[in-house]
């Protein structure tokens, strides 16, 4: 699997607004003669070289930046960045803070790296500028920005029609340097801080005169190219003495990116996406927290973890975890219980329970517990003598059932789930016998011992057998996996860490992440069985695979991890199993439906919630927070001809004026959800007189910090179980709509068998077309080896033969015997005797198209098979009324969850009080119905309620009252589709709902109408007419 790229908005403003400050430059490539170095004494060797002796063919032509152009004084440069930074609200500059720093703000998860490579080809295509440094904090930074480098190479190198040359500085790789001067190229030096400030035999060697690069200092050389110097979180590069020694690459501007600049360390600041513009843009993950509390109740010693409530069609019931006696000591168990389970008894009579340790109450409105003896506990709390171990084990189970939830919601739409656990000790996951061999740790146990009985007891629903089938092909002990420091025995290793550092410097432990980055990606259980990661929390910055959607930090150390570091591993928008980002642009307003990360707590909720937003208004502390007049007053607006305008304090008072009376502003000068409401809606108005500045307005309102917009999910809350509203279900207009509807049918299809084998046959020889298998053999030689970029490109091997072998010369698959017959009969569920008749009949040279790819012509036969069957059927099937009927109890009854926001929506006219739905479009239209004022009820049938037909049961989506008078067809059931204009039914699905058609016009005539449609607009259109 390859990540795919694309273009987006926000990173094209940010590399523009660097390329912008500089307006004006002229397109110039200098060069220069290199410094070539002195004869002297080889360090190792001890013989002398000479210019003429080594190096008589090396090319000594340099390549630089060409400096900013007198033209260009300060005064330009400074009103240049001061109308950048008022265009993207940003206060404006009062001087120019160094020649030259940007800063550049943006958000962990948005592809802040992807952003300053695309700014070097964009600085390069209007200056010619081609030289650059980046600066890393650590090696994990380093790794990664790397990655970056060589997995967009080929997409970039499509839009501008070269490729970057990128190295890591090694200082005992000193012709990597002599190099970057002398090729035109755009080059860029990777270079992490640690090589200013270390020490050691090779300590600071990048400033000394080293006699094997000709008593050059590898400074002066970088430095004569006038490099663009870019920092990668200057907040954690830039201590004193690094500063300071950044000034000796002589750069000709340093650009700054980070999340989370130092507020003293910000200069020039030309382009901000911060926290919450990320979010609100969604550009990177919503967070979802589930918390673990720990009660703080004094009344017991009793250990009783609630991890949650189950609710059905009985009485609701809880799953507890609690202390049991086996034959061989104390464990915890999981078990689900009820109204009245003693844990005294079930536990073996352990003492800690003997105090009235009975279930009283389970009530899943606060999703509490209650015992008799008075003590009441909520889902995510945890009582009694809670063991370090206890609340790990806890940690975990919660983490596999946050996985479990999201996996079934994604795997029907190709999206791979991975969970992360950083723990701080590798004994914990994997240890080591006196043989050498690897058992498992503790962590390990516990993650088999809890993924095996969250397995036991899932229960899936209907239509999901592929997922089940993919659950058993993964055994637990594959599933998870471990990514830590390995030392020269090929064993795990806790990662080092040096004194004042809070990553580790392994090499080959982030080789190991990057490298099997795309890999994890991989949906095929026998290719990638790897769901669960545990890494050790000194590699943490190494991680950022796009699909991790659960982060739990089995943390056992005191040191304090901050949320937004914690959480910042799993921000990025997740990929589908070809490589494409599920954004806003692929899955519009279900973005953040789907792209959902979980952390799994050690804390309460409240706890960790509060923590994470404290550190999120810590960052975006300069925005404003309220509402004010002081927020417009000299904004500069632009109407709708283009027009700038500055705005007064006049304007700006009859603008707050005006949003006060459309209850856009409450007392505390912050905004109400009246504005959120209109905004989404597109309905914001702000009076005949501002309108014309609308875009611009919104611009300078979305800069306002709302704490309450940023607040992360409770993951243990939405939660809603579907209840039936008794007043609906007694309305007039549902019990005639479902006295029109609920009839029971069966079908009766009298085709003949013999017709449809000659039209069978007919589709099989005119369609089926088989691909072949064959095996492709391409010869080549090494060609000549131009340079050490060239090997790792792989372009010094030239292609020179290319050759296929067919099933002539090889015998594909020839050990696999497959019964031709039999499988067409599963797959088409006609008789043995009718498949023959098919096969016999099809021409030689189709039939012999099997041997060819067997498995291929099975799978294709059968669907052009059914095709005609299902031809046949809508000819000639018709509908039988029955005298048995639905009853009312298939909505009572019906156990239907779903979770708020995510595929579950509040409703009035609904015969329940949420609708669950399965797409975007179910949502808008489930939302038309519910505001129409000639709706009188409806229903989304519950999957009880179905037409028979032979190609399988067929459920209807929607049945809908009118109001009478209304419209010309008071009942209505509705298929709805994603789009009729590219609506195609074929085959089966065409068949469904032609026997839905055939059987409501049996039971109720013309009394209900049934038609598919894709808005409510288009079921105005059939009731009307």
């Amino acid at each position: 699997m390859k990540l795919q790229f694309k273009h987006q908005k926000f990173q094209a403003d940010a590399a523009k607004a660097v390329v912008d400050v500089f307006a004006g430059q002229p397109y110039l490539t200098p060069s220069y003669m290199m410094d070539r170095g002195y004869q002297g004494k080889m360090q190792e060797s001890g013989q002398t070289y000479s210019q003429s002796n080594m190096f008589d063919e090396t090319d000594f032509t340099g390549w630089s930046n060409q400096r900013i152009v007198p033209e260009l004084n300060n005064q330009i440069i400074l009103d240049h960045i001061q109308k950048i930074q008022r265009n993207n609200q940003i206060e404006p500059s009062s001087k120019l803070e160094g020649t030259y720093n940007l800063t550049i703000e943006m958000e962990t998860g948005v592809g802040k790296t992807y952003t300053y490579i695309k700014t070097m080809y964009e600085l390069n295509k209007h200056y010619g500028w081609s030289k650059f440094i980046i600066v890393v904090p650590s090696i994990a930074i380093r790794e990664g920005v790397y990655k970056s480098f060589q997995v967009t190479q080929e997409h970039f190198a499509e839009e501008y029609g070269k490729k970057i040359r990128f190295f890591i500085y090694n200082s005992s790789q000193l012709t990597e340097i002599d190099r970057f001067a002398s090729d035109n190229s755009i080059n860029v030096m990777i270079i992490n801080s640690q090589a200013f400030n270390a020490k050691g035999k090779d300590a600071r060697r990048i400033y000394m005169k080293l006699d094997e690069f000709r008593s050059r200092r590898p400074i002066d050389i970088i430095a004569k190219t006038n490099p663009i110097v870019i920092i990668d979180e200057p907040q954690s590069v830039e201590g004193k003495q690094t500063k300071k020694n950044l000034e000796e690459f002589h750069p000709l501007m340093t650009l700054r990116y980070s999340a989370t600049h130092k507020s003293d360390s910000i200069y020039n600041m030309v382009y901000r996406l911060d926290a919450m513009e990320a979010y609100n843009k969604k550009l990177v993950k919503k967070i979802a927290v589930k918390g673990i509390q720990e009660s703080g109740t004094t009344a017991t010693d009793s250990y009783v973890y609630l991890e949650g409530i189950n609710l059905s069609k009985a009485d609701p019931t809880a799953t507890i975890q609690f202390h049991t006696k086996g034959a061989s000591g104390v464990k915890t168990v999981s078990r689900k219980v009820g109204i009245g389970f003693n844990l005294y008894p079930n536990s073996g009579e352990l003492e800690e329970y003997k105090n009235n340790f009975v279930v009283k109450s389970i009530d899943g409105r606060d999703d509490s517990l209650e015992f008799i003896n008075g003590i009441k506990i909520y889902a995510g709390d945890v009582i009694g003598k809670v063991s370090e171990e206890q609340l790990r084990r806890i940690q975990i189970r919660e983490t596999i059932l946050s996985h479990i939830e999201r996996e079934r919601q994604l795997f029907y739409k190709g999206i791979k789930v991975l969970s992360l656990f950083f723990i701080d000790e590798v004994d914990h996951y994997r240890k080591y016998d006196e043989s050498g061999n690897p058992v498992n740790g503790i962590f390990a146990d516990m993650f088999e011992q809890e993924y095996e009985d969250v397995l036991q007891n899932l229960q899936l629903k209907i239509g999901e057998d592929d997922y089940l089938k993919y659950l058993r092909s993964i055994r637990a002990a594959k599933t998870h996996a471990g990514y830590f420091s390995i030392d020269k025995k090929g064993r795990m290793i806790n990662s080092k860490i040096k004194r004042s550092e809070t990553s580790s410097d392994d090499v080959d432990a982030y080789d190991l992440i990057m490298k099997n980055k795309e890999l994890l990606l991989d949906r095929n259980p026998q290719k990638s069985p790897v769901r669960f990661i545990f890494s050790h929390s000194a590699l943490r910055e190494g991680w950022d695979n796009p699909n991790v959607f659960q982060i739990c930090t089995l943390k056992q150390s005191s040191s304090e991890i901050r949320k937004r570091q914690e959480v910042g591993r799993g921000m990025r928008l997740c990929v589908n199993e070809d490589g494409d980002r599920m954004d806003e642009n692929a899955l519009g307003a279900d973005v953040h439906n789907i792209n959902v990360l979980t952390v799994i707590a050690s804390e309460s909720y409240d706890k960790f919630t509060k923590g994470l937003q404290a550190e999120i208004a810590e960052a975006v502390g300069n925005r404003p927070c309220q509402v004010t007049e002081i927020l417009f007053e000299n904004a500069r607006v632009h109407d709708k001809d283009g027009n700038e305008e500055t705005i007064d304090a006049s304007m700006a008072r009859k603008l707050i004026h005006y949003m006060i009376k459309m209850d856009y502003i409450d007392e505390n000068d912050a905004l109400t959800d009246k504005f959120y409401e209109d905004k989404a809606n597109g309905e914001v108005s702000f009076g005949t007189e501002m309108d014309q500045y609308k875009p611009d307005l919104m611009l300078i309102i979305d800069s306002i910090y709302d704490d309450t917009k940023m607040k992360p999910e409770n993951a243990r809350s939405n939660n809603v179980e579907l209840k039936v509203d008794p007043d609906k279900l007694a309305m007039p207009e549902f019990k005639a709509l479902w006295s029109k509807i609920n009839a029971r049918t069966a079908y009766v299809v009298d085709f003949d068998t013999d017709e449809l084998v000659r039209k069978s046959i007919v589709a099989l020889d005119n369609k089926l077309r088989v691909p072949k298998i064959f095996f492709k053999v391409e010869t080549g030689s090494m060609k000549e080896i131009k340079s050490k970029d060239a090997l790792l490109e792989g372009s010094s091997f030239e292609k020179q033969k290319s050759g296929t072998y067919d099933e002539h010369k090889v015998a594909t698959n020839s050990s696999v015997k497959y019964d031709l017959v039999g499988k067409l009969v599963e797959e088409t569920g006609l008789t043995r005797k009718a498949v023959i008749q098919i096969l016999t009949g099809i021409q030689p040279t189709v039939f012999n198209q099997f041997k060819d790819n067997p498995e291929e012509f099975i799978i294709q036969a059968g669907k052009l098979i059914n095709n005609e069957k299902a031809t046949a059927i809508i000819q000639h099937i018709t509908y039988d009324v029955l005298d048995d009927k639905y009853d009312t109890d298939i909505f009572t009854d019906a156990t239907i969850k779903g979770k708020l926001d995510v595929n579950a929506m509040k409703a009035d006219k609904h015969l329940f009080d949420h609708i669950i739905y399965d797409s975007t479009n179910e949502r808008k239209f489930a939302q038309e119905l519910d505001v129409a004022s000639d709706v009188a009820v409806y229903v989304k049938l519950p999957d009880g309620f179905y037409i028979s037909t032979p190609v399988g049961h067929y459920n209807p989506d929607w049945a809908i009252a009118f109001k009478e008078g209304a419209v010309k067809h008071i009942y209505f059931v509705a298929e709805t589709k994603g789009s009729m204009d590219t609506l195609e039914l074929r085959g089966i699905e065409d068949a469904k709902i032609h026997c839905a058609r055939e059987h409501f016009k049996a039971i109720s005539g013309d009394n209900v109408v049934y038609d598919v449609v894709d808005s409510y607009q288009a079921l105005l259109d059939k009731v009307m007419r």
